[in-house]
């Protein structure tokens, strides 16, 4: 089964052509969409916000997401990948909703930096040898949706599935996003053609207001989120 996936995936791939340098909705595959829920981890996380290098740093309590979406950190859910009962400062962990309707709730903290910004520790340390405990997530989610992403390609006049994804140039103060990209072009609701050496950027500020999750959510990671439907993206190719 997963040799006859590897072959379908690599067949459909042949012969891409170079995206156009246009603004279309962007669908990131399931497996590429857990990215942007690492961008916004790590905007949220206690250490970059009190340094002030988060570009969210000024959204706390304020809406992020569309109402609707919730993103959850889970450390207690059962055979988690990193489920914990306690942190790395031995507190005892608990579920944090980092985003409910659409509105960031809290940050990730652990002591030094709940002491920093005036507020409690989450339960959020952990800590690697030879290194002092820092904020970090266990298991996140980011709610499915709705529609299926068949749904959403169809219901696209054009627009880019990205399912490869590589390089970053993300910057961690004002949320400016660039990555290289390929997938497949979608025209009047169907896969046209296979697509690749694109670049894909944006505002990760901006993205986040805008995406849409698909019902597809996988439950076997740390940090799981489905397919998303982004509108508003630049695309650069040809």
């Amino acid at each position: 089964e997963v040799g006859r996936d590897a072959g379908e995936r690599t067949v459909a791939r042949l012969n891409p052509r170079k995206a156009k340098t246009c603004a279309v909705p962007v669908i990131y595959d399931r497996r590429l969409a857990a990215s942007l829920l690492g961008s916004f981890l790590g905007a949220i996380n206690g250490s970059s916000v009190a340094r002030g290098s988060s570009y969210l740093k000024d959204k706390l309590g304020g809406q992020v997401f569309a109402k609707g979406i919730s993103i959850t950190d889970e450390p207690h859910r059962i055979r988690g990948q990193a489920s914990r009962p306690f942190d790395g400062e031995g507190l005892p962990t608990r579920t944090l909703e980092l985003i409910k309707d659409g509105a960031l709730t809290t940050w990730i903290l652990d002591t030094a930096t709940g002491k920093q910004l005036g507020m409690e520790s989450t339960g959020s340390a952990s800590f690697g040898i030879g290194s002092a405990p820092r904020p970090s997530s266990s298991n996140v989610t980011l709610s499915p949706g709705q529609r299926t992403r068949a749904d959403m390609i169809a219901g696209l006049e054009e627009g880019f599935l990205i399912t490869e994804m590589l390089g970053a140039s993300i910057n961690a103060t004002t949320g400016d996003y660039s990555r290289g990209a390929s997938g497949f072009w979608i025209e009047n609701g169907e896969i046209a053609y296979p697509v690749t050496e694109a670049t894909v950027a944006g505002n990760l500020i901006e993205i986040f207001a805008n995406l849409e999750p698909a019902d597809d959510l996988p439950l076997d990671r740390s940090v799981a989120s489905p397919s998303v439907l982004v509108t508003g993206l630049q695309i650069s190719g040809e």
